[in-house]
């Protein structure tokens, strides 16, 4: 139903005309600030309108798939499979949730938000030449609410019906007034063809392609192996401005490797074209060969500012010797990123502090009066240090001596009720020694924890580090049977609805709230938050404000970031001269036949 979570939840805001009935109507969508593109714009500026299509571009992933259905409750779902269905409308990837028309032609609503009707382009159809209509849109809102993941019902409660006013249009009730929810729903609709999924139960996987809508329609694939998805040759919106200069490449095919040696090894030998690099190991030493030297690989590092994510060993706050913030606290002492830094990672990287690392919105410093403010009905279930220390995570000399880290780390222990007796951290009050498991799939991940690993162990604290398949992975998360993972929260360009997803209780059982949080301060901050969206001074103080607390609440063990994309590619490609902000842009790559023609056979 919807791509992400992410453009779930995003609050919108609809520049349009007011007429004398006080009912807004509007072609853009846009949920922070205002709209870059006006309603006649012809293309993005990031893309080059007369880029030539055609041509095969592979990519590698790691792992497998069992399922075509991304939607399903179990199962691991093809790569690529995210995007085999249109979405009502299209973000902007050089603005902060601007959102153009795709299925919609144009949406309808009154200033109060108690319904909104969406009129559908009726040249739109799915790929077996059906037409896409109100219909369809009503069917899917259902499905979804019937058989879709729990959190959807839970956001989506205040939504009445979603009904078919004629072929074209659709309409929406809600039960109270709740912009963000009204709009969060046509924002980020994903529409299902109800012919195809009328007799089929969207929470089980598929395991033949469904019928899509969007560019590109799966033509080929192999289980677990490998996928292929053709361009649609009459597709129906390639004219539409979202759509002009991109979705270039006649096929995209996905190869499956079992691990990311594997994987880089066969980029370097021609089996696949592009590689986005997330080893520094690997990008100082492996990329070079016969093929680089030859200039048939080309390796780019290009800059950026985009808004990073929260990446981190994440605590399960559920387990209970995760439930003290203390014992997390002290954990994370034992973290040396300096020394990570200079031995394994070149120096490459930063190390990430913020849940909005990137924007405006990280907290720095002491909090404002304005914060100071927004925090008075939590202060007394906020940690003291929020209101007076900046918070930054333990910071070694980097020379792999951390006796300093590892004292401080011992007091918190202490004061958790925790001592080294026999070399073993033990509980003082039950005798239990201090063990716990690290969760994870891939061999990487194992390399970058032992170090981690070899740290606790000084402390007495026996971290296992268990490793299994991404299938196993990922029901393991899903039930939240893990003590720790090696994890991520989603970059925040700025404090959005998205945020009740990953932190509020009420969504407890999403896999998003990955730390288990159940938090009443965190919950009010979120929840004013979604209520402040059309307020960006109070925002502001929100979005620091929730950064401070859950800093301080100490949830992960912060890993790093890169604010550069390492970027290695069989020199094949041409592409726009503007990058759009927030992305690389690869759907606005175009194969350069001159190019091309200069490589093996095997890569042109």
């Amino acid at each position: 139903m919807y791509r992400c979570v992410s453009s779930l939840l995003v609050a919108m805001a609809i520049a349009g005309s007011v007429s004398a009935n006080e009912v807004i109507e509007s072609r853009s969508l846009v949920g922070f600030g205002s709209a870059k593109y006006p309603a006649d714009f012809s293309h993005f500026d990031y893309v080059n309108p007369e880029a030539p299509k055609g041509g095969q571009v592979t990519y590698a992933q790691v792992g497998t798939f069992d399922s075509f259905n991304r939607y399903a409750s179990r199962g691991v779902s093809a790569a690529g499979s995210e995007a085999i269905y249109d979405t009502l409308f299209v973000s902007s990837e050089d603005e902060i949730d601007s959102y153009y028309p795709l299925i919609a032609e144009k949406v309808r609503y009154p200033e109060d938000y108690a319904w909104m009707e969406v009129d559908i382009n009726p040249n739109a159809k799915f790929h077996d030449g059906q037409p896409i209509t109100a219909a369809d849109v009503a069917f899917t809102f259902d499905k979804f609410m019937k058989e879709g993941v729990a959190q959807y019902r839970v956001y989506f409660k205040d939504v009445k019906s979603v009904t078919a006013k004629s072929e074209h249009t659709a309409r929406i009730e809600m039960v109270k007034p709740n912009r963000e929810v009204l709009l969060a729903l046509v924002q980020g609709m994903n529409v299902l063809p109800e012919h195809f999924w009328r007799d089929k139960n969207l929470s089980e996987p598929l395991n033949t392609p469904p019928i899509g809508s969007s560019a590109y329609q799966i033509s080929d694939y192999k289980p677990g192996q490998s996928v292929t998805y053709s361009l649609v040759k009459d597709y129906w919106a390639k004219d539409l401005p979202v759509n002009v200069g991109r979705h270039n490449f006649g096929t995209i095919k996905y190869d499956y490797y079992r691990d990311e040696t594997v994987t880089l090894e066969a980029f370097k030998a021609g089996e696949y074209d592009i590689r986005e690099e997330n080893v520094a190991k690997f990008w100082a030493t492996m990329y070079q060969g016969a093929n680089f030297d030859k200039g048939y690989i080309v390796k780019e590092e290009i800059p950026h500012q985009i808004p990073q994510s929260m990446q981190a060993f994440v605590f399960n706050t559920e387990r209970s010797y995760f439930s003290d913030a203390k014992v997390r606290e002290a954990l994370s002492y034992a973290m040396d990123f300096e020394w990570m830094n200079k031995s394994l990672f070149y120096n490459q990287y930063t190390r990430t502090r913020s849940y909005f690392q990137n924007t405006d919105y990280e907290a720095k410093g002491l909090p404002s009066e304005a914060e100071v403010a927004v925090l008075a009905p939590v202060k007394d279930k906020v940690p003291a240090r929020v209101f007076t220390e900046e918070y930054q995570p333990p910071k070694s000399d980097g020379s792999g001596r951390i006796r300093v880290q590892l004292r401080k780390a011992l007091a918190l222990m202490k004061e958790a009720g925790w001592e080294v007796q026999n070399k073993v951290m033990t509980n003082v009050e039950t005798g239990e020694a201090f063990s716990f498991e690290l969760l994870m799939y891939s061999p990487t991940t194992e390399r970058l924890a032992i170090p981690l690993q070899r740290n606790l162990k000084l402390l007495g604290i026996d971290m296992r580090l268990r490793t299994v398949d991404t299938t196993q992975y990922i029901k393991r998360l899903r039930d939240r049977d893990f003590d720790m993972v090696s994890a991520g929260y989603g970059a925040n360009p700025y404090p959005s609805p998205n945020l009740m997803i990953a932190w509020n209780s009420n969504f407890i059982d999403s896999t998003y709230n990955t730390a288990g949080v159940k938090d009443p301060a965190i919950d009010y901050l979120t929840e004013q938050i979604a209520e402040n969206q059309e307020n960006p001074d109070k925002l502001l103080s929100l979005g620091r404000a929730l950064d401070r607390v859950l800093q301080w609440n100490f949830y992960v063990i912060p890993q790093w970031h890169i604010s550069m994309f390492r970027v290695a590619s069989w020199d094949k490609f041409s592409r726009p001269p503007l990058r759009p902000k927030y992305t690389l842009g690869q759907d606005t790559w175009w194969i350069d036949s001159e190019k091309a023609a200069k490589l093996p056979e095997k890569r042109r």
